[in-house]
């Protein structure tokens, strides 16, 4: 008696058959056009185009459909800037390497950013997540966390691409950049909900600490070296990009949180170089988000007002009304927190602009510079 599910077909096949139906690798990356790099914009575009050409190959279509693949679907079709990936292949084309070759790489970075996201919304117990219902808002906790689950073991799947594109012991080395990348990202995580756990509000030392984790690592100094790793730059230009990746990533985050008070733009999803935020406005606030805007705040308050503020920022969410998550957004406004934030941002800017100067010039390196002032300087969304 023959008990095999004929759903289970296209996920159980031996070792060393493909997991599900799917597009050769070679013949993807034969299809891909070449990347524009005239204009911001477009190089963009065009990464992202890559992307979806190629999450066919990562994520699969199959059964359980209602239960998994369709939710592990989801976040990576509601858009987004996909400017992770696009570093990664821009810092590889920037050492000399083809960028196709380093695509494996740029969707496990894609496929980690979707898992985090869906994650980080449970977190966080957050309503609006590219425009749309948060995953667990829509399906429940239990199903969002196991697609979550899913598209963090899509990443290894991604990954083992490597090693016959690039071979064992790069593709080896690029597992180890990846490792890393998780740990940091998850070592600042938990030092930002630890801190709304343990009503705690760190000082700068300690902030600066848990961003360079949290988002200087997986948003900037992860993809920056991957890529220059990929293409085959010296261990010095790798140090170099991730350096200058550490303070994008850094002023990217910071941005963020300055358009979390100042947009409100939920309903829009961001997409390339424009869009809509896509969270809800003050969002932050709400979660009690340990911010440098709130530590700038903490030091300009006067003590009844801190004192207010601390309670807001330690109440679930849930507790407080519009009225009170506006009161902050005026103070910080008021007190001359954002624009000391905006000027940070500037001076992160400033920062990656120093690190790239040490950079071959050329197209790429100015694309770069581009991606800088626009993700940390001038993006509304």
């Amino acid at each position: 008696m023959n008990d095999t599910n004929p759903d289970e077909k296209n996920h159980s096949g031996a070792f060393g058959e493909e997991p599900w139906p799917r597009q050769p690798l070679e013949e993807l990356l034969a299809s891909l056009p070449e990347l524009p790099l005239g204009n911001l914009g477009e190089f963009l575009e065009g990464a992202s185009r890559w992307v979806d050409r190629a999450l066919p190959r990562y994520i699969p279509r199959g059964e359980p459909a209602e239960y998994l693949y369709d939710l592990a679907w989801d976040y990576p079709t509601r858009g987004g800037k996909r400017f992770r990936p696009a570093l990664l292949l821009l810092c590889c084309a920037l050492a000399g390497g083809d960028s196709r070759r380093a695509l494996p790489s740029a969707l496990a970075l894609e496929l980690f950013q979707n898992f985090a996201l869906v994650h980080d919304d449970i977190e966080d117990n957050s309503w609006v997540r590219r425009g749309k219902m948060a995953l667990h808002r829509q399906h429940g906790i239990p199903l969002a966390l196991n697609a979550g689950d899913l598209l963090f073991s899509l990443v290894h799947e991604a990954l083992l691409d490597n090693a016959g594109l690039l071979g064992a012991g790069p593709a080896l080395r690029v597992m180890r950049e990846f490792s890393l990348v998780f740990r940091m990202t998850f070592e600042g995580q938990a030092m930002d909900i630890g801190w709304i756990v343990g009503n705690h509000l760190p000082d700068r030392e300690g902030f600066e600490a848990m961003i360079r984790r949290k988002t200087g690592w997986y948003s900037g100094r992860g993809p920056c070296q991957l890529g220059a790793l990929i293409g085959g730059a010296s261990p010095e230009m790798q140090g170099v990009l991730g350096d200058f990746g550490e303070a994008l990533g850094i002023g990217f985050q910071l941005r963020d949180d300055l358009l979390n008070l100042t947009e409100d733009s939920a309903k829009a999803a961001p997409e390339g170089m424009g869009g809509g935020y896509g969270k809800e406005r003050g969002g932050d606030i709400a979660e009690g988000k340990r911010t440098l805007i709130v530590l700038e705040m903490m030091e300009r308050l006067p003590p009844d007002q801190g004192h207010r503020l601390r309670e807001i920022l330690i109440r679930p969410g849930a507790e407080n009304t519009p009225g009170e998550i506006e009161w902050v957004i005026g103070k910080a406004a008021e007190t001359g927190a954002l624009d000391a934030v905006r000027a940070r941002c500037r001076e992160l800017g400033e920062k990656a602009a120093q690190h790239l100067e040490r950079l071959p010039a050329g197209p790429h390196r100015d694309l770069l510079a581009g991606l800088t002032r626009y993700l940390v300087e001038e993006r509304a969304a």
